[in-house]
């Protein structure tokens, strides 16, 4: 079986172009030290908000705005994107990426706070998607409160799951190796999701959500 080199890796992250908004954005997050989704990740999550017809959409972690841009791309034109971060003045510099984007304020609200303080708020199987970028520590709680946020049929997808390569080394026992390694494995093994792990820039873990059996 064929295997990708690096070049492979290079040509499919830029296989679909950023445009000006992205651009800034980018930068925005450089100049303020936030890490943002790479191009790849991106564009994978701009086509699952497509394909799953995205009206409302939870994003944890809005850092200043990349993968929100990605997100609303995606998602229907009537779609309310709710994104949690908690910093203010990186959603501050997101809403700056959404004005550039064309967005209306009624397509997005954003919530500072902490995310395991406000999922708990938002309604139960009222969200078509919610992607996971925040607090790596955190992951398992947040995929627990996206089963329940989600409709049969929405999808979670969960950023950074293969942890800079370290998830694949079982030698890898540090904290947040062994935290990310697990959540896949209770994913890939519940009925409750039906799983697969894309492999674009740290891996996004992507699921959907079952009625329980598959």
């Amino acid at each position: 079986m064929a295997t990708l080199g690096p070049q492979s890796h290079v040509f499919a992250e830029s296989y679909v172009a950023e445009d000006y908004v992205l651009a800034d954005a980018r930068a925005r997050s450089t100049e303020i030290g936030v890490d943002p989704v790479d191009t790849g990740t991106g564009a994978a999550l701009r086509l699952l908000t497509a394909a799953a017809g995205a009206r409302a959409v939870v994003e944890v972690g809005t850092g200043v705005g990349v993968s929100s841009v990605w997100l609303l791309r995606g998602m229907r034109p009537d779609g309310v994107l709710t994104t949690i971060d908690l910093e203010p003045e990186h959603q501050r510099q997101a809403r700056l990426a959404f004005r550039e984007g064309g967005f209306s304020p009624s397509r997005t609200r954003l919530i500072a706070g902490r995310a395991l303080d406000v999922l708990p708020r938002l309604a139960d199987g009222a969200y078509d998607m919610v992607f996971v970028d925040g607090d790596r520590a955190e992951y398992p709680q947040y995929v627990a409160e996206a089963f329940r946020l989600l409709r049969p049929g929405g999808v979670v997808a969960v950023a950074g799951a293969l942890g800079g390569g370290r998830v694949p080394d079982p030698s890898a026992r540090d904290p947040q190796s062994v935290t990310l390694r697990e959540l896949a494995k209770s994913v890939r093994d519940s009925d409750d999701w039906l799983p697969a792990l894309l492999p674009v820039a740290d891996g996004l873990l992507t699921a959907v959500r079952t009625n329980g059996a598959r």
